[in-house]
Formats: C-alpha cells, structure tokens, sequence
C-alpha cells in the first residue's frame, strides 16, 4: 500500500531531520531534494530550533599541499566528516567567517612557482572572496576587496534595511578617510562620545583614570525583526576586513566593509595612528572590536563610520608569542590570552603558561579573570569562535613528531563556565605540522 503525505506534513517531518539525515533524504527522489532546498523550507527549520552546530575546520596541509579539504564536525553527534574543496586547493592563509548558511573565505596567498604548495618565497596574495554553503554544497563568489590581503581580521554583523549604514553606504562609499588618534575625533565624522573633551580633561588627570571612557557604549545595529518582515531583509549584513599582509607582505591598517545588499566592498577609516598590527577582532552589539600586538583596544562603530580608542584597566597578562583572540558571545565580551602562572609560591615549583578567558564589562571597560583552560597552550595559534552561548576552541600543534588536535567547548551561560573536550585527535595523523600555522574555523548552526 503507498501513503502519500501532503506537502506540508512531509515539511514538517523532514524539517526535523539531523542535517546528515536531511542531505541523504536529499538522493530518495526529486520532489524531496526540491522541498528540502526551498527559502520557506530552510527558514522553518531556523524558526523551529531544530538545528546544530557544526564546527569548520579550513586552511589544512597534507604531504606539503594545501588540500582544500574542509573537516566538518557535528557536535551533536561527535561525528566528523571530510569534505572536498577544489576551489581552495593551493590557496592558504585565507581568512573565513560565518553568516547565516554560509561560510566567506576572504583573501589569502597562493605559490607562483610551486602550486598547491605552502611557499612564501614567491606568492600571490588574493582579493577574492569565496562563500560555501554547505547545505548546499555549492560555492559562489561574491565582489572581490579593493585590496589583496593574507589573514585579515573579520567582524560580521546583521543589519536591517531602515539601518542608517545603508542610508549612508552611498555618502560614503567615495570618500577618503584620514587618519585619526586614539581617542580622538576625525573632523570628517561628528563626536557623539565627547571624545575630543574628554581627551583634553584626560591630559589634567591621572594617566589610570579609565572613567574618562566609561560612556563609550556600542550602537546596536540589528534590528527587531518585525511579523511582516521578509526573508531578503533578514539576509542584509556587512562583513569588515581590517589588517592582514598586502601584496609585498607589509602589514595594513586599512580597512574595508562589504555590504550584502549592493555586493561592493567600501573603503572605511584607517587604524588610529600607533595603534600596531591587529591581531584579532570580533563584533559585539554593533561595535567590531580589534585588539593589537600593542595590546590596545579600538572599536569601529559599524552604523556610524568611525574608530574609537578605547582604555581599559586592568590589561590582562599575557606571553608575547601568543596573541590575543576576542570572541562574542550573547552581547558580552571575551578576550583569551596565555599567561605565566607563579607556581603559586611554593619552593621549587615552577611556572607554567596557562591560557585564560577574560570578560570585559562593556560599562566600565575592567577585565575581569572568568575562566581557566584546562590545556597547556601549545598552540600559539589556537583557533576560537563563539556560537550562541558557547565557545569553542580548536589548538594543533606538533609534539614528540606528531601533530596533535583538541577541541573544547565552554558554555559561557554556565555559572563555573568549565571548558569540556569534545573532539581530539580526529584528523592531525595525516596532516602536515604547518596545517598548525595556517587552519582556521568557522560554526554554523545546520
């Protein structure tokens, strides 16, 4: 006997499938794959909660080529799967960020002379910005940045379409920015902080009063999301590309945005002078912080088009050779930096490195000590990203002539917020020790 479902209820049941499950539904027959790819389709499963996150794994290296290969992990099931990527054969130090279904793939090098290769002794480095959709499966590319760029620092943030960044994208899409101070006010933009007087009133205190800042507070740029609203407009962002190695490998303090509804990428204000090389960022509540090897802290205020230098007290500690990495998790601030830990007092016992989590109060911009990683840091370019309410961390490194990997997750709603593993070993035996330098991650929810 054959039972025909209606559309609606095959909907219904489908939409509640583990995303594995969902692209083997996928081959059962054509109607199925085309209910399964619809907007109404994936958006009902974004409503419905039914998703969970993936973690990404790009920028791998085996046998001395970059392989294109992408490892999927699906936390839900502690599951990995291995994916194949020609279009990202050869290419390394990419930067990549998520938004939505998708995954950008922003800049890096290739080799001229030895192809697929990890070679900077005569590269490429790419303007080129790829976007993966792994619901799909399917690659595309989007408007290329105005310049090459090797690791940039990405911040991605979701607008909505009466945003003032979009009535103001085209005032400012010609126009040249100069260079301003931190913690001053560049005459093309207004002073909404005071930041010019409080600048001058600093200069008749004490060097570590930070109250001078405290009103700096971020500008939400997401909206409500209204009953009537459409799936086009809740597809509307920016993505920042700040820093990273130009064309002739010489640090950038330039900065570009992209915007999804004209698909250009815009020229923004440069660093603040003497700011240093950035070396992480991320965006919370409409600001995209950006944290330098100088250990200082500026925030670009999205919807309004300009840096701001921020203080704050105290600096968290930190060894030089690893850089700081800023994650946002439910409109909070966190920073992970390694320090060396005193061996706490005892004759004979010696000190170790330990990485730590820092949050910052965003009111009186104080670091505040919240967690300790339970790993000892070998990873001086551990990978960390935020999802929701979690963070996750993936840390490569070579050891005893193996290259290891561990990935951990930390529930930032949680009162202990205690670091848990999740992942080890799953890949690394096959890969190359430099895979350690040129990975990075992406999360999903799918």
């Amino acid at each position: 006997m054959h039972v025909f479902l209606p559309d609606d209820i095959l909907e219904m049941c489908l939409m509640r499938l583990p995303l594995t499950s969902l692209m083997n539904a996928r081959l059962v027959c054509r109607k199925w794959r085309y209910l399964t790819s619809t907007p109404r389709f994936m958006q009902m499963r974004q409503e419905g909660l039914y998703q969970s996150p993936w973690l990404f794994v790009f920028g791998v290296v085996k046998d001395g080529y970059c392989s294109g290969e992408i490892h999927a992990l699906d936390v839900s099931l502690n599951q990995w799967h291995r994916l194949d990527a020609e279009v990202l054969k050869g290419r390394f130090l990419f930067s990549v960020a998520s938004i939505r279904d998708d995954i950008y793939i922003v800049g890096g090098c290739s080799s001229l002379t030895n192809y697929g290769k990890v070679d900077r002794s005569s590269f490429k480095t790419h303007k080129g910005v790829l976007v993966f959709s792994p619901l799909t499966r399917s690659w595309h590319k989007v408007a290329s940045m105005k310049q090459a760029r090797s690791t940039p620092v990405l911040g991605v943030c979701e607008i909505s379409s009466d945003c003032l960044i979009i009535r103001n994208q085209q005032n400012r899409q010609d126009r040249r920015f100069p260079r301003s101070r931190v913690g001053g006010v560049s005459d093309v933009y207004e002073d909404p902080h005071k930041l010019s007087v409080r600048r001058q009133l600093r200069n008749s205190l004490d060097e570590n009063d930070v109250s001078l800042f405290s009103n700096v507070k971020p500008h939400k740029v997401v909206k409500q999301r209204s009953d009537h609203s459409n799936t086009k407009d809740c597809k509307r962002f920016v993505i920042i590309a700040v820093g990273g190695l130009g064309s002739w490998d010489e640090p950038l303090d330039s900065g570009e945005i992209f915007y999804s509804v004209s698909n250009k990428w815009t020229e923004i204000q440069r660093l603040p002078v003497d700011f240093g090389a950035v070396c992480s960022g991320v965006v919370c509540d409409g600001m995209f912080y950006v944290y330098s090897e100088n250990d200082k802290l500026a925030g670009y205020d999205i919807e309004r088009g300009y840096w701001v230098g921020i203080q704050t007290f105290p600096s968290p500690p930190r060894v030089l050779e690893y850089y700081p990495k800023l994650v946002s998790s439910n409109s909070r601030l966190f920073m992970l930096s390694v320090s060396w830990c005193e061996g706490d007092g005892e004759i004979g016992r010696r000190n170790k490195a330990v990485r730590k989590l820092w949050e910052l109060d965003l009111m009186h911009l104080n670091w505040t000590e919240v967690s300790t990683h339970p790993d000892a840091p070998m990873d001086w370019n551990a990978a960390f990203v935020a999802d929701k309410n979690f963070i996750f961390g993936v840390e490569m490194f070579k050891i005893f002539g193996q290259v290891l990997d561990f990935l951990t997750m930390c529930d930032v709603c949680d009162a202990e917020m205690k670091w848990s593993h999740i992942s080890r070993n799953h890949a690394t035996h096959e890969l190359d020790a430099s895979s350690c330098m040129t990975k990075s991650m992406a999360v999903l929810h799918l």
